[in-house]
């Protein structure tokens, strides 16, 4: 059975736009994951006390049979393909790819919190969001 899951995506390093498309579409060729909709991409300051420059972020309504931790790995190979390195929290980033919500789990383990807990703080994800549920509604 499948859900609807929410992807944040975002990047600020390289080209961010060529990275946002590349980011979709390796989400496209992940089995058991579907590509429903995507928001539009729009322009952030970043958040966190580092100095870097802006981010485009958007985000991504899939439909999905995988389980949280499973897709949760997915995107991580995903960010490790397109250039992705981890060395510091709220860093810049060629493309970072976040689980904002997965159908209506909540779970809360060391590795992955559901709801995102970021999601009542961001409010460009949250325009993200609104346009992704009504892209889904006016779709069925």
């Amino acid at each position: 059975m499948s859900e609807i899951a929410f992807i944040a995506l975002g990047a600020n390093l390289g080209d961010r736009g060529a990275n946002l498309a590349a980011a979709r579409a390796a989400l496209s060729i992940v089995p058991g994951v579907r590509l429903l909709a995507a928001s539009r991409v729009e322009e952030t300051m970043p958040l966190g006390a580092v100095v870097q420059g802006p981010y485009l972020n958007q985000m991504v309504a899939v439909a999905t049979t995988l389980e949280p931790h499973a897709l949760l790995s997915r995107l991580q190979g995903i960010e490790r393909r397109l250039g992705r390195v981890r060395t510091q929290r709220w860093g810049p980033r060629t493309i970072d790819l976040d689980i904002v919500r997965h159908g209506d789990r909540t779970l809360n383990a060391s590795s992955l919190v559901l709801p995102h807990p970021g999601l009542p703080h961001r409010a460009f994800w949250q325009r993200e969001v609104e346009e992704l549920e009504h892209l889904l509604r006016n779709a069925a």
